[in-house]
């Protein structure tokens, strides 16, 4: 606030003519070269600035209408990830692939933005050169009154992803944001970049979910519902899960989480309830080269208390499907070896908690952002 008014006061910046300045709002190559501009002017040193601003610059005040009106209404982004997964025990086999994703962001107006990603996913396991490209993402964000709104194809992540963690083609609104409601209906969507008919059990046609979360001081809070029908591992089979979770902040390098979660699964007489305990350290950033994570989970989970898990074990496997249930543990770390340039691995040992079957997961990943 202080650094705004002295910049104010020397005349840098005017904001936007109403005694506001738009701190929410995505700034124009028109806007900062104005500012840019009048620093120069002020005598600052800011050559870099004015190098990578030089055709604004050279243009200020030629055709301003129209230079303000195309600068950076569109923005392109993008990933590729390298993977690879060794399993052992009752599965045993490997996998590696490509992943590229395209991301493209838009500015609707002052309220409204569109988001839409192309992935495609290469499997070089064998040389039959099998890929698969989708339109994995297509929603629009924006606000009506009080509420912030998503539609469209977007990606849902429940409960920490121990419920769900795929894409979801629905619409939510969200009020608040000390204490916050999100609510949102829509259809569970198959796996990402996969086809198979043992993953398409992890559809489900009509959700509805809800999660209401609030933090005291070092204390984050979270409770969730979600409904889900007709989910296709059976025909007719509805699914309506709900937990609770706690994540505790020591500091900021550790935090320490738990959740309870019970499902209500028809034509299924399992267990019905588990819990996930998670401690983590730090956390690789992308644009910190040399920044590293460490996460440790337990799990024991009902088949009625997930859909789509966010592991990367075998949760979601032919060897552990979700009439059976699991239970085990993972360990991860990451860094990053340079800016935007992340790896991770991940260890998982789990086993059925209604069967004899075990397996060991190795995980790991490259990714690139640009």
């Amino acid at each position: 606030y202080d650094s705004i008014n002295k910049l104010a006061a020397a005349g840098v910046i005017e904001g936007y003519g109403d005694s506001t300045f738009g701190g929410d709002k995505l700034m124009t190559r028109y806007e900062m070269a104005q500012i840019v501009a009048k620093a120069m002017a002020k005598g600052a040193n800011v050559d870099k600035l004015a190098a990578e601003f030089a055709d604004e610059l050279d243009n200020l005040g030629v055709r301003v209408a129209n230079l303000e009106k195309k600068a950076d209404n569109v923005k392109v982004t993008g990933e590729m990830r390298y993977h690879y997964v060794d399993n052992d025990g009752d599965v045993e086999g490997y996998k590696t692939e490509l992943r590229s994703r395209i991301w493209v962001n838009g500015q609707i107006n002052d309220d409204w933005k569109y988001t839409g990603m192309i992935e495609n996913i290469q499997n070089l396991k064998d040389n039959a050169g099998n890929e698969d490209t989708k339109f994995q993402r297509a929603y629009v964000n924006g606000k009506l009154g009080g509420l912030a709104v998503q539609a469209g194809r977007y990606h849902a992540k429940w409960s920490e992803g121990n419920v769900y963690d795929n894409r979801f083609d629905g619409v939510q609104v969200a009020y608040g944001k000390d204490v916050k409601l999100v609510a949102g209906y829509g259809k569970a969507a198959q796996m990402n970049g996969v086809n198979d008919a043992a993953t398409a059990k992890a559809n489900a046609e009509d959700t509805y979910y809800a999660e209401l979360s609030g933090k005291v001081d070092k204390l984050s809070l979270v409770a969730g519902y979600y409904n889900f029908e007709n989910v296709k591992e059976a025909k007719d089979v509805d699914d309506t899960i709900w937990t609770v979770a706690a994540n505790y902040a020591f500091d900021k390098n550790f935090k320490l989480g738990a959740m309870y979660l019970n499902g209500d699964k028809d034509k299924y007489d399992g267990d019905d309830d588990g819990f996930v305990v998670t401690a983590s350290y730090k956390g690789a950033k992308a644009a910190k080269a040399g920044s590293w994570g460490l996460v440790a989970k337990y799990y024991d989970q009902g088949a009625s208390t997930y859909i789509d898990h966010t592991m990367n074990g075998l949760a979601d496997n032919k060897l552990f499907t979700s009439a059976e249930g699991f239970k085990g543990y993972s360990v991860a770390a990451n860094y990053t070896f340079a800016k935007n340039i992340v790896g991770q691995v991940e260890w998982y040992d789990l086993e059925q908690k209604e069967g004899n079957k075990d397996a060991q997961t190795l995980w790991s990943q490259v990714v690139f952002t640009f």
